[in-house]
């Protein structure tokens, strides 16, 4: 277990959301799993993740699975999603087949569980993590390697359960710490600026001052940031771009700072 405590220090401080991954999906494909998917939401409501443009959505597959897997929304037909919409914790995927036999699965859910088995993907673990904002919510599921058996999974988890959900909870603890990479365009240097001002409680010509440009210019970096985030305020902006850790950062934000995200 020494080496695990020596990985989570490594995680914890880790400088960026891009090591942070690394360090993480090094170790479950140690173990024998080597496709890592990961979910992240501040947004939630009771039926959906809202919009999946302000989620966080993080895999080591290829472009092309990223696409399929998350943009095209495929992620929320499968078993494992309402099982980590309804539950904390961890689990093997052996109760979706049991589920598929004795028919609780949905018409949808059987067609991505047979998806699934087609693209060799039979066993893996999902973790639901807790969160603190009724809102927010965290999962993370981590594939199989094909010949990786339900049963050898099972006996993997059983083995490694504390070091595994150890690991995925610092990850996942990090993670939401960081500036979010998700889909949309990130904020400029200036427009960032000119919404931590306005959150320290600064008018409009004071912003204008304290940056060195017009009032007019001010404006322009706040409606474009306004845009950029989607909402109709200069309010609401400031209230997203700090629930999304986009503003009052120590370094610079990176547009990409992790290594694979659907977009």
């Amino acid at each position: 277990m020494a080496a695990g405590y020596t990985l989570l220090v490594d995680i914890a401080q880790a400088g960026s959301a891009d090591d942070v991954w690394r360090l993480a999906t090094r170790y479950f494909a140690s173990l024998g799993f080597g496709l890592v998917n990961y979910g992240f939401t501040r947004f939630r409501s009771t039926r959906t993740i809202g919009d999946p443009d302000d989620a966080l959505f993080l895999t080591t597959g290829s472009d092309a699975y990223a696409k399929g897997y998350f943009r095209n929304g495929f992620y929320a037909k499968t078993p494992a999603f309402r099982w980590a919409q309804n539950n904390v914790g961890a689990c093997t995927w052996g109760w979706v087949r049991e589920a598929m036999l004795a028919g609780k699965l949905s018409a949808e859910e059987i067609e991505t569980v047979k998806h699934n088995i087609a693209a060799g993907i039979t066993a893996g673990i999902s973790i639901s993590f807790p969160e603190t904002s009724a809102r927010a919510k965290g999962a993370l599921g981590l594939i199989a390697d094909p010949g990786i058996s339900a049963e050898a999974v099972d006996q993997i988890f059983a083995d490694k359960r504390d070091e595994i959900l150890a690991v995925a909870n610092m990850l996942h603890l990090r993670l939401i710490q960081m500036p979010f990479s998700n889909r949309r365009r990130p904020l400029t240097t200036r427009q960032r600026e000119a919404l931590e001002w306005v959150a320290d409680g600064k008018t409009t010509p004071d912003v204008a001052l304290l940056m060195g440009v017009s009032a007019a210019m001010v404006e322009k970096h706040l409606r474009l940031a306004r845009e950029t985030l989607s909402v109709d305020t200069t309010a609401q902006a400031v209230a997203k771009a700090a629930l999304m850790n986009l503003i009052f950062q120590r370094a610079p934000v990176d547009a990409n700072p992790v290594p694979v995200a659907a977009r």
